[in-house]
């Protein structure tokens, strides 16, 4: 005897809707202040959209029943054109819902604009005035992700932690291409690019272990760029910070640029000990030393530039990824501007130095001078 196919459909969706019961819809139930109030806008703004969108749908299934051709019952009128009272409900509703989404757009824009300091913990408790942030310095590499701590000169890669309740400050950039860094339970995405800083102020309120990835498409090993994210209370965070200096190795920026070379799948690895400037270093795109950092050539830029005694600086503004060109410990690219010219003469037959001896500012006119002042300087592009 067989059953009847309804039977068979109504049975399943009956046995497979508990279990659906139990998913966990991070973005819908988060534990981050943030994502919540984010969670929320997406609550009311569907609800504001609702109110049209549910008597439409009614209403045109309504109409296709009452108006069928078997319903001879139904009034015909051909001559029918127009009605203001119907003309006024159909755009003064929809009207007043825009005006309310965009009243809300506008607010929440600015309340949770990322760059924004924290002002609240959660809905009940807002922050305290002498409350110190946790800063962490992101970097999204090919294709993991390093955390730098500078208060606590630790480092992780593909984990980090953050104590309950404490307004984390995260400064993101990227090594190479462009990614998007991203906890749905903490709080919406953010941008990752290389050689700009952009900011991200969140906090967690319950402890857990949370899944972080990149949401943006960058090469072969997209798809395993993703870390744990450990929400802590204060005993387990200084614990693993503990840990961390305990068990980790010294990330040098020679340690650093065998790192951001493209790998897949990387263990977690911890760091005990961080080169000083390092993450400002991957900012300004200077961690090989005989490269020019960004923030020096804003500096040159913002004076008039180089001239023509720029010219030997080529090779300083060649942020190329082949390792044997002026990496760490290995042999430097051959300066091209001495292969073009006679005896490896630059301008006006000044001597072409080669990169290893060249100071980060040689002389650039009356204008610039030798050396030069970086505090006005900011370090590296910071892009909203």
């Amino acid at each position: 005897m067989s059953m009847h196919p309804k039977i068979v459909g109504r049975l399943f969706a009956f046995l497979v809707l508990p279990l659906l019961s139990g998913c966990n819809m991070v973005v819908m139930s988060p534990s981050g202040d943030i994502a919540r109030q984010q969670a929320d806008l997406i609550l009311v703004s569907t609800a504001l959209m609702l109110i049209i969108i549910v008597p439409v749908i009614f209403l045109t299934l309504f109409f296709a029943w009452k108006y069928r051709q078997s319903n001879t019952e139904a009034p015909y009128d051909p001559e029918w054109s127009h009605s203001t009272r119907l003309e006024v409900v159909i755009w003064s509703a929809p009207l007043a819902i825009i005006i309310a989404l965009g009243a809300i757009t506008w607010m929440s824009t600015h309340k949770l604009d990322p760059y924004r300091p924290l002002d609240r913990i959660d809905a009940e408790r807002p922050v305290a005035a002498d409350v110190k942030p946790l800063t962490v310095e992101v970097v999204a590499l090919d294709w993991k992700w390093l955390f730098i701590y500078p208060d606590y000169g630790i480092a992780s890669l593909n984990e980090m932690a953050a104590p309950l309740d404490v307004p984390i400050n995260f400064k993101i950039t990227a090594s190479s291409v462009m990614n998007s860094f991203y906890i749905p339970a903490l709080a919406g995405q953010i941008y990752a690019m290389a050689g700009m800083e952009t900011k991200l102020h969140a906090v967690i309120n319950r402890t857990g272990e949370y899944e972080g990835f990149s949401a943006n498409f960058s090469g072969s090993g997209f798809s395993h760029m993703r870390f744990k994210f450990h929400g802590l209370d204060p005993a387990g965070f200084d614990a693993w910070v503990a840990s961390v200096r305990q068990k980790g190795s010294s990330l040098t920026r020679a340690a650093y640029q065998e790192l951001e070379l493209p790998s897949e799948k990387e263990p977690v690895r911890h760091y005990s000990t961080v080169d000083s400037g390092l993450y400002d270093a991957i900012l300004n795109m200077c961690v090989d030393p005989s490269k020019m950092c960004m923030k020096e050539m804003a500096m040159i830029d913002a004076r008039g530039g180089g001239g023509l005694d720029s010219a030997n600086i080529v090779f300083q503004l060649t942020y190329d990824r082949e390792r044997n060109w002026g990496s760490i410990g290995r042999q430097s690219r051959p300066f091209l501007l001495a292969q073009c010219t006679p005896e490896g003469a630059g301008p006006g037959g000044s001597e072409v130095l080669p990169p290893q001896s060249r100071s980060p500012f040689p002389s650039f006119g009356p204008s610039y001078g030798k050396g030069g002042d970086l505090s006005q300087v900011s370090s590296g592009t910071v892009l909203r």
